[in-house]
């Protein structure tokens, strides 16, 4: 929540791009990820009051959503280096900018699964 209220506060519109089940499995995070199912996750993300709109991309990055909406703010996790964000060159080209967001502390969902698995 921290994550999507500061990016909120960025801009006038809150577009979040969420990985497509397949795109989210790619990115190796474990066997039993995603947690939740691509249109669950859309779902619980557009009722919330700090987002406008979803987008599922299947993609192995969201590079291509970005250059397809040409947000004016990026906007990442701190935990991203900034020569490692994805489409920052596309949109500082376009005159945006990179915002880095920091994290909560031991709030993640590979923290939350781990509990879960009491490791």
């Amino acid at each position: 929540m921290a994550l999507l209220e500061s990016a909120r506060a960025e801009g006038d519109v809150l577009v979040v791009g969420v990985n497509g089940d397949a795109s989210a499995r790619r990115l190796g995070k474990g066997d039993d990820r995603p947690v939740m199912a691509e249109q669950e996750r859309a779902r619980l993300l557009a009722a919330l009051a700090a987002v406008d709109c979803v987008v599922i991309f299947d993609d192995d990055t969201p590079l291509a959503l970005i250059r397809r909406l040409k947000p004016d703010v990026l906007v990442k996790g701190a935990d991203y280096a900034p020569d490692a964000i994805v489409g920052a060159a596309d949109v500082k080209g376009w005159g945006g900018r990179i915002v880095r967001v920091p994290l909560v502390q031991d709030k993640s969902t590979t923290n939350l699964l781990r509990k879960l698995r009491g490791a």
